[in-house]
């Protein structure tokens, strides 16, 4: 779990961009605040956001997802979302549909450690919550799940003591068993974690240790043999002395990237959530 990590932090209409190319400064995100907040998303209709806090007041956990609603030019003020628990609740996504929203929890009855779950968007209100089960879920650490049209990708730290990205195909209502992504992406000394897609890449977040090292975002592209071994994305996102992570792409917006940065221009050295827009 990312304790210590926070420790030390104390598709609509457009396109997708085919390549990542940063067209605009970083800026601050509207629900950032003196609390971390962590992986923002965006429903495709672009009226509801998501996000995890380990330490915003309010919520039923240590760790909850909270939830802003757009009227208008207007965001509602943030709320604990239904399906939180008394547990650790954290790094939500939506369905490229809107139809379920992914996330991580250790709430009892799972395989072990934080393992992924997701629960179904019935309008404004949301339904039960699933265990993604055997396919998907380990006696270790599963995080940041994302999906797609075509299955959900993701982290683990089994069966390596560092997290690894994984890529489950859909299956039905559900999804084939997890295998590791192709090629070089996956490294025996880093944590790989924190992934989503841009166009035909990777974005995703590289530490030597996850729970205690510096932190920052790679891109990774594809090629016949899988992917790369990545390379760090520009100053622009990752800044000396600062800690970068929590990719996503807004699925309402596809050409808005959001990002979680501990910053040092940043007074209340919180990790925030910060957005730039994508280039052609």
């Amino acid at each position: 779990m990312r304790i210590s990590l926070l420790a030390l932090a104390a598709c609509g209409g457009a396109a997708p961009p085919a390549s990542f190319s940063v067209a605009s400064k970083a800026e601050l995100v509207e629900v950032s605040s003196p609390y971390n907040e962590i992986r923002l998303a965006t429903s495709p209709d672009g009226t509801t956001r998501l996000w995890g806090s380990p330490d915003r007041p309010g919520g039923p956990g240590g760790w909850n997802i909270w939830m802003a609603r757009r009227t208008g030019a207007t965001w509602s003020e943030p709320t604990a979302v239904a399906f939180d628990s008394d547990a650790n609740d954290f790094d939500p996504a939506y369905s490229p549909d809107g139809g379920f929203v992914y996330f991580f929890s250790n709430r009892p009855g799972g395989a072990g450690g934080d393992d992924l779950y997701r629960v179904a968007v019935t309008g404004e209100t949301f339904g039960d919550v699933e265990h993604l089960g055997p396919e998907i879920n380990t006696a270790g650490d599963e995080w940041a799940p994302t999906p797609t049209r075509d299955g959900l990708l993701f982290a683990s730290n089994v069966p390596h003591a560092k997290h690894d990205l994984y890529f489950a195909a859909a299956k039905g209502k559900g999804f084939a068993q997890a295998a590791p992504l192709p090629g070089a992406i996956n490294t025996p000394d880093h944590d790989e974690f924190d992934a989503t897609f841009v166009g035909t890449a990777i974005v995703f977040s590289r530490s030597t240790d996850v729970e205690n090292d510096p932190i920052a975002l790679q891109i990774s592209h594809r090629g016949a043999a899988g992917y790369d071994a990545g390379t760090p994305l520009p100053d622009s996102i990752n800044v000396a002395g600062g800690y970068t992570l929590g990719p996503a792409v807004d699925l309402h917006d596809p050409r808005i990237f959001y990002f979680s940065g501990k910053r040092p221009e940043a007074s209340a050295g919180k990790l925030d959530i910060y957005r730039v827009r994508l280039g052609e």
